[in-house]
């Protein structure tokens, strides 16, 4: 059992540990996927998740930079209770130009992340949601498509981290708040 993360009520977290489920051998042999869709169906606990989020972060943030796809699900509802914008950071081609896109590395290739520019307002403070801190490329794709826009990353705030990936060393410096760390 993992303490609670920095900044977070540990009742959020014992939320969130409650409503995963743990699938063996998916997608491949030896593999443990944890499952956030029972947190999803249930509608009082992703109220509550939702609300503990915007408790951490109001009047910190000026907008959600949502990371696709879940990363939307999450970061939809915070930014509407936090009252401030929500960004979209998706996959190459997903987007009408004009995007601007950063390349990253995969254990098995490479991949591409866009966003709009002119939907990030220079100087504001933008936090950046995903549902799962893996390896950590694409949070740290994020990170540089916002600066390149003209926003500061405020932080970044994942529901679930898979430690033992090693995704907070491409972060460095940054301020990462996971829910739930494995």
């Amino acid at each position: 059992m993992n303490p609670p993360a920095a900044g977070f009520p540990a009742g959020l977290t014992d939320l969130v540990r409650s409503h995963v489920r743990e699938i063996p051998d998916f997608p491949a042999p030896g593999v443990l996927f944890r499952d956030i869709t029972p947190l999803l169906a249930d509608g009082p606990a992703l109220g509550e998740l939702v609300r503990g989020l915007a408790d951490v972060y109001r009047g910190k943030v000026d907008a959600v930079a949502g990371l696709e796809s879940r990363g939307f699900i999450l970061a939809a509802p915070l930014a509407v209770t936090l009252g401030v914008g929500m960004l979209t950071v998706r996959k190459a081609g997903r987007l009408p130009g004009p995007v601007i896109g950063v390349d990253y590395e995969l254990e098995y290739g490479t991949a591409r992340m866009e966003m709009r520019p002119e939907t990030v307002d220079p100087g504001h403070r933008v936090l950046i949601v995903d549902d799962v801190l893996a390896t950590g490329g694409t949070a740290a794709a994020a990170v540089e498509l916002v600066e390149q826009a003209g926003g500061q990353v405020a932080g970044l705030s994942m529901l679930l981290e898979l430690s033992e990936l090693g995704g907070r060393s491409k972060l460095e410096d940054r301020q990462v708040d996971s829910v739930l760390v494995y």
